[in-house]
C-alpha cells in the first residue's frame, strides 16, 4: 500500500527566523514518515514564497535516506535554465519524482515565463531525464479527455490528480488513463481543514465518514495515494498510525 504525504515547506516571513522553521518541518517529517511510504513537497503553494522543496528535500534526504521524496516544480516563474537546474539537483540529491505544473500566480507580481509543463515535460524526456528520475503531471478530477492530448504526448511516467471526493472520479480517471500511474490527491477531512475544503469547493461530508475505507478503495484502483493536511499535521498523523496497524 502506497500512502503519500503532501507536505508544504515553511513559509518565508519577515521576523520569522528561517533556519527554526526548517528544524520544526524536518522533525515533522521524521514523525510522519514512520506511518506512511513516501512524501511529496510542494513549491509555492497559492504563490507565496516558501523555502525550496530542494532545500529541505536534500535535509531530509540525509536524515532519512531511505524515504522516496517527489517535488513539485512550478514552471509558470521559471526559465528554461531555472528548470533544467532544478531538475539537476532533485536526481542528484536522489529525490524518486518531480511533478511539473504551472503553479498559482505569484504573489510577488513576478511576471508569468510562458512555459508550459506538458511542453517541458516533453523536452525533459529529449534530454533522457525519465530515465533518471520519473516525471509527473498534474490532471483535473474530472477532465474533459479530448483535451488532454498534450499531456498524453508528453508521455510523463504518471499524473497527480486535483483533490478528488468521491470514488467515481477516481474509477474514471484510471479508466482513462490506462499506461500511465494515477495518483489521487485526497484531502484529509477534519474541522482544521474545512478552510481548504471550500477553497477547494470540496464537500468533505461525501467522504468523512468511513474516511479509512474511502482510503482503500481508492488504493485498490490505482494503488497509490496522496494525502494532504494543510491545516491538521496531528490528525492525519493519529489516521495515519491506526491504518498502518
Amino acid at each position: 500500500m502506497t500512502i503519500r504525504y503532501e507536505a508544504n515547506p515553511p513559509k518565508i516571513l519577515p521576523d520569522v527566523n528561517i533556519d527554526e522553521s526548517i528544524q520544526k518541518f524536518v522533525e515533522k517529517i521524521k514523525i510522519i514518515s514512520k506511518k506512511c511510504d513516501a512524501i511529496h513537497l510542494t513549491e509555492n503553494v497559492l504563490g507565496y514564497q516558501r523555502v525550496s522543496p530542494i532545500n529541505v528535500g536534500k535535509i531530509i534526504k540525509k536524515e532519512i535516506p531511505e524515504l522516496p521524496i517527489t517535488v513539485s516544480l512550478r514552471v509558470r516563474d521559471k526559465t528554461d535554465e531555472e528548470v533544467l537546474e532544478f531538475v539537476k539537483n532533485c536526481v542528484e540529491i536522489g529525490f524518486s519524482g518531480i511533478l511539473v505544473l504551472m503553479g498559482d500566480p505569484s504573489q510577488t507580481g513576478k511576471q508569468d515565463s510562458g512555459l508550459v509543463p506538458s511542453a517541458v515535460v516533453g523536452k525533459l524526456r529529449e534530454k533522457g531525464f525519465d530515465s533518471k528520475i520519473d516525471l509527473y503531471l498534474s490532471m483535473s478530477n474530472k477532465p474533459n479527455f479530448s483535451k488532454i492530448g498534450k499531456k498524453i504526448d508528453a508521455r510523463p511516467k504518471g499524473f497527480m490528480t486535483q483533490v478528488v471526493q468521491n470514488i467515481e472520479q477516481v474509477q474514471n480517471l484510471s479508466e482513462n488513463l490506462k499506461g500511465f500511474s494515477v495518483i489521487p490527491i485526497i484531502l484529509f477531512p477534519s474541522e482544521k481543514n474545512e478552510k481548504s475544503a471550500k477553497f477547494l469547493n470540496l464537500d468533505l461530508a461525501v467522504y468523512s465518514k468511513g474516511f479509512d475505507e474511502f482510503v482503500k478503495k481508492i488504493h485498490a484502483i490505482t494503488g497509490d495515494v496522496l494525502i494532504t493536511s494543510p491545516s491538521d499535521f496531528s490528525g492525519l498523523n493519529e489516521f495515519l498510525e491506526k491504518i498502518k496497524n
